[in-house]
């Protein structure tokens, strides 16, 4: 689903220009979003539109407590400190809960065990990653609504119980949690049914490795034929920051594959 056929060069070379500049980047992708839209808001062609206010309603839960008071908010700096163990390592990826279409919403509501649950499924993650060939490095989950601290203490035993979330060895086996009383909001006539209460998930997860592969895949196909270079060098582009590029975004795959091996506790 891409808008310009040079944009695994766009993703990589921003990647590279950026990692040492950026403190915490929550990761999206759009394969991932246009899945949620059609299989859970029932959108058989969804436009960019669609995909935009979907992340849009997950990033307000992330800014929430930013925009309104709480009694255990988390602010930006709470997630630098609690996701990030190393500089290099700072993309989270997203999750949101619950998504569903104004339609199922009339005969479905979820506890804030179910909730919590339904946002560790693949089904509502902003990006396409296989986590169940990843661990957790960091986990942190931000309620908004009608939400009650022991209940939030219940539903993440539950998924302890549930074995939901594994662990890297050498990271404890803690969440970070925001609660948030103003309830979610959405746009006039959203796709998204309106619900008292929500929950977004930004977690750490070696799973990264698989996104930063896929596009480091593509971005190589092209490289090696030097494919629309000349879009680039023309506008004074050096041809070697391709390469460093490169090397840099590889180098990034391979450090969220080296969170999982033994020898790194």
């Amino acid at each position: 689903l891409s808008t310009a056929v040079v944009e695994p060069y766009n993703a990589v070379l921003a990647t590279n220009a950026t990692l040492g500049l950026r403190e915490c980047v929550f990761l999206a992708d759009n394969e991932a979003m246009y899945d949620i839209c059609q299989k859970s808001l029932d959108i058989d062609r969804p436009t960019y539109r669609n995909l935009n206010r979907l992340l849009a309603q997950t990033v307000s839960s992330v800014t929430a407590s930013l925009r309104f008071k709480g009694s255990l908010n988390a602010d930006f700096s709470d997630f630098q400190t609690n996701l990030v163990p190393f500089p290099r390592i700072h993309y989270p990826i997203l999750s949101y809960a619950p998504i569903s279409s104004k339609t199922a919403s009339t005969h479905e509501s979820l506890s804030i065990t179910e909730m919590t649950s339904v946002a560790f499924e693949p089904t509502n993650r902003m990006v396409r990653c296989d986590t169940d060939g990843g661990k957790y490095i960091s986990c942190c989950l931000l309620y908004r609504g009608d939400v009650a601290p022991k209940d939030v203490n219940q539903a993440i035993a539950h998924v302890k119980t549930k074995k939901q979330v594994q662990f890297v060895a050498w990271s404890p086996t803690g969440f970070k949690v925001g609660i948030n009383q103003q309830p979610p909001t959405t746009f006039p006539n959203a796709d998204i049914a309106i619900t008292d209460k929500a929950v977004c998930m930004i977690a750490n997860n070696t799973a990264i490795k698989d996104a930063w592969a896929n596009l480091n895949t593509k971005y190589n196909l092209m490289l090696e034929k030097k494919a629309f270079f000349h879009w680039y060098t023309s506008e004074g582009m050096p041809e070697h920051e391709f390469y460093d590029a490169q090397e840099n975004v590889l180098m990034l795959e391979e450090e969220y594959e080296d969170m999982l091996s033994p020898a790194f506790c």
